[in-house]
């Protein structure tokens, strides 16, 4: 698939210049490299690529703001991308490209006032080691209240919300599912449960994968690039509704290389670019409609998802406020 995939992406490559582009970019090595390189062939621009988780990419884009190095950011939770537009980092652009893609991708548009699109998006559930399960004779988790069951105590990972998207898209879907003081009781409850916060997303679901905890509290869709691996791993999501992550991509304001940025940002929303997160073993919802789907991407029909609103709490204060609510209520408790 992936040699059709590049010939298809390169066959119309030019042999002239087309200038360059500085991209960061904030999804998994493997995935960054191939739009890299596929971009670079197939437009003959040269691509200077350089890798950032998104809490780092948007404080590279605050550094910068009075110089801009950078032209493309690509990837990563939406949350730090609508703070980018909240803080005039980026430009807004409409592409002609919006009406191809899913609802909730044209929608992180119009909430940024168009600075940035959706490019995927996977759903927030459980992750939970079969074999360790079995052994420790505990039910598989279906619902958020089960988490907070005393069996589980000490057998479940979740990351620090500081430093992971992850666990704020956790916090703040469970804000917006049971209200602000309930969400805090059980995040209080949960606690007594939780064997490490670690510092990233992906981290929980590896420990559980390898048996280093019973249970992590993670994006689905990490799920398959493990079990291809051989791990027992198996998901569910929560029964009582979940939120999801829209993976974002921007236009840096100031930038250096704005129509070889512009040339990105469209092949980037096409159905071949969007192919790229599967080749990768990166198993998010593709934004274009036409994108021809993996097996193993999670199906969005079958999941029940609350009204996560992205413009409340995709800003800057209401991230801090919470962050901080969850420091000093929650993290500050003894285990």
């Amino acid at each position: 698939m992936l040699s059709l995939l590049l010939a298809a992406a390169t066959s119309s490559a030019t042999a002239q210049d087309g200038g360059t582009l500085n991209l960061i970019c904030s999804v998994q090595d493997e995935w960054c490299s191939l739009i890299a390189t596929t971009f670079a062939k197939s437009s003959g621009i040269k691509v200077n690529m350089s890798k950032r988780g998104s809490g780092e990419a948007l404080a590279q884009l605050i550094a910068e703001r009075a110089n801009p190095k950078t032209d493309v950011w690509f990837g990563g939770t939406g949350d730090p991308h609508l703070q980018a537009a909240e803080l005039d980092l980026t430009v807004e652009y409409k592409s002609p490209s919006l009406p191809q893609l899913q609802p909730w991708a044209q929608q992180q548009a119009q909430q940024s006032g168009w600075r940035t699109v959706g490019v995927y998006s996977g759903p927030l559930g459980f992750a939970f080691n079969t074999e360790l399960l079995a052994k420790r004779k505990l039910a598989a988790p279906k619902c958020w209240k089960d988490l907070t069951e005393p069996a589980y105590k000490g057998e479940v990972q979740v990351a620090n919300p500081n430093s992971s998207g992850t666990a704020y898209t956790m916090v703040a879907t469970l804000v917006q599912l049971m209200g602000e003081d309930k969400a805090f009781d059980y995040l209080k409850a949960l606690h007594r449960n939780v064997s490490q916060y670690t510092r990233s997303g992906t981290g929980p679901i590896k420990a559980a994968a390898r048996g280093e905890t019973a249970v992590s509290i993670s994006f689905v869709h990490d799920a398959p690039g493990e079990q291809m691996q051989g791990f027992p791993l198996a998901t569910a999501t929560p029964c009582e509704g979940t939120g999801a992550e829209i993976g974002s991509m921007s236009l840096v304001k100031g930038a250096r290389n704005t129509e070889a940025a512009k040339k990105f940002y469209e092949w980037a929303l096409t159905p071949q670019a969007q192919q790229f997160g599967a080749v990768a073993k990166q198993f998010q919802l593709p934004s274009n409609k036409a994108t021809p789907l993996d097996s193993h991407i999670p199906d969005f029909r079958k999941i029940k998802f609350i009204s996560y609103d992205y413009a409340k709490y995709g800003k800057s204060a209401e991230r801090k406020r919470l962050i901080e609510r969850w420091e000093r209520e929650v993290n500050s408790l003894p285990h």
